[in-house]
């Protein structure tokens, strides 16, 4: 199956899941990947963050209350009816495979679950393309299952499973460097942790 109709595929399942998502999604507790972006951008507040498969906005909505610029994107057109109606934010539908950014525009980007959907062969340009819409020194966050490099379908939707170090080769590969990375639910053993947070910045590792 070719990268593109996965993608169609699992946007068709957010469509499809988008009231349900909402309801599923609404109370999980993200701040410590929020303070973990946040603490990485240099420079004063407020930040331009875009927040990368922002689903019905509820990241969005905490952006915004914590004074900053926010700006969603999702590929499920219900999803983003969803956090146009529910934030003040602008929210943009584009499909993760077909970005149209504008460059150096963006402080940070918030890929909290998002990026696992984007298959290995598009990987790479797709971290690329979100390396061009960062300011200089800008920061990625991501939280994305992580597994032992597996992909292919869960639930009506595609998803990479990536181990961290096949994970920093494709990020490093774009042009960043790594801030830090944990594993959450936070306080667990790591058997019960199975999503991998990363912190990255936009650039070469700095030579001494």
């Amino acid at each position: 199956m070719q990268a593109h109709e996965a993608a169609a595929i699992t946007i068709a399942e957010y469509d499809r899941m988008a009231a349900a998502f909402r309801r599923g999604t609404a109370d999980h507790d993200v701040s410590q990947n929020i303070e973990a972006l946040l603490e990485a951008i240099e420079g004063e507040a407020p930040h331009a963050i875009l927040d990368l498969g922002c689903g019905p906005g509820r990241d969005l909505r905490r952006f915004t209350a914590l004074g900053h610029e926010a700006v969603g994107l999702d590929g499920s057109i219900e999803l983003v009816a969803m956090a146009r109606a529910e934030t003040v934010c602008e929210v943009l539908h584009q499909d993760f495979l077909a970005l149209d950014l504008p460059p150096a525009r963006f402080d940070g980007i918030f890929a909290n679950a998002s990026l696992f959907h984007v298959p290995s062969s598009q990987l790479a340009r797709v971290l690329r393309e979100l390396a061009a819409t960062l300011r200089p020194g800008g920061v990625l966050f991501c939280s994305n299952p992580r597994g032992r490099n597996e992909e292919g379908w869960a639930d009506g939707r595609y998803g990479c499973f990536h181990d961290l170090e096949t994970w920093r080769t494709y990020v490093t590969g774009a042009g960043f460097r790594e801030l830090r990375h944990y594993y959450r639910p936070p306080g667990r053993p790591r058997a019960q942790q199975p999503w991998l947070a990363t912190v990255w910045r936009k650039g070469a590792p700095t030579r001494g």
